[in-house]
């Protein structure tokens, strides 16, 4: 059983992080609709796989510092930003603006370097995993912009400010170095594109109910939320229109550097 147990923990991929993220969007979903308690429940499986992932990172890091730097290079280790934020949003919500704003402090010092680590191997023809820069920033900015309309500070909405508008240049950036042969022959990645453009929305419409917009900057922000919403809704029909009928069975840890590219090991 131990060797399983380690041979499990060797292989866990750095895409490992989606895993949080998806478990938090569903405990945050659940809380709106009403279903505390089980929300509650999706919160504590978020933050017990969020504590065995920063175990993991911290001890490839200091461990296997090869291996951690080899990953660090690969868009999937992103996650680890936008799980923090999604799991600081979730936190915020149940009122816990503390906790709330340590992982957005962890989420923006972790970011600059794998953000670099990342847009230093992009290349032409890239596959959808290239989104994740997007998702990664605007994770930022949603938890920013949840904790200023929390009262934690209005410097907090500018920051969220700047980085919706770092996560669409991004977005930008990946779109025209994406390999659009990928929205057909895909192992599932490019799904990510359509999700990049959902944060994004989000991220608009939180900082369009914060009172430090009005005027123009106001009718900017209000002005975008339906394009980016009718993108993030068209995005994954013509996909689907596109895709085969054989779907891949999982998310695969893919570099940059093409369609090709084998997993990280």
């Amino acid at each position: 059983m131990k060797r399983q147990v380690d041979a499990w923990w060797a292989e866990l991929p750095p895409a490992a992080g989606a895993a949080v993220m998806a478990t938090a969007i569903i405990s945050i979903g659940l809380h709106l609709t009403g279903h505390e308690t089980l929300s509650r429940v999706g919160l504590v499986i978020a933050a017990l796989l969020w504590l065995l992932l920063a175990w993991d990172f911290v001890s490839r890091l200091l461990g296997n510092r090869t291996r951690w730097k080899s990953e660090a290079d690969t868009p999937p280790a992103l996650t680890a930003v936008a799980a923090t934020t999604v799991l600081g949003t979730r936190l915020s919500a149940l009122g816990w603006q503390g906790p709330a704003a340590a992982l957005l402090a962890l989420g923006a010092v972790i970011w600059p370097g794998l953000l670099m680590a990342v847009v230093r191997h992009w290349q032409r023809r890239m596959p959808g995993v290239a989104f994740l820069v997007c998702v990664a920033t605007q994770g930022l900015a949603v938890l920013a912009a949840t904790l200023s309309l929390a009262g934690e500070g209005d410097w907090l909405g500018w920051a969220a400010l700047v980085a919706l508008g770092l996560g669409l240049f991004l977005y930008v950036e990946a779109l025209a170095r994406f390999d659009f042969r990928q929205v057909r022959d895909g192992a599932g990645d490019q799904w990510i594109g359509g999700g990049a453009l959902a944060i994004s929305a989000l991220a608009a419409s939180k900082l369009t109910t914060s009172p430090l917009w009005t005027g123009a900057a106001h009718t900017a922000l209000r002005t975008s939320r339906p394009p980016l919403s009718c993108s993030a809704s068209v995005s994954p029909r013509a996909r689907c229109c596109c895709s085969p009928r054989r779907v891949g069975p999982a998310l695969a840890t893919r570099s940059v550097a093409g369609p090709r590219s084998s997993p990280s090991a």
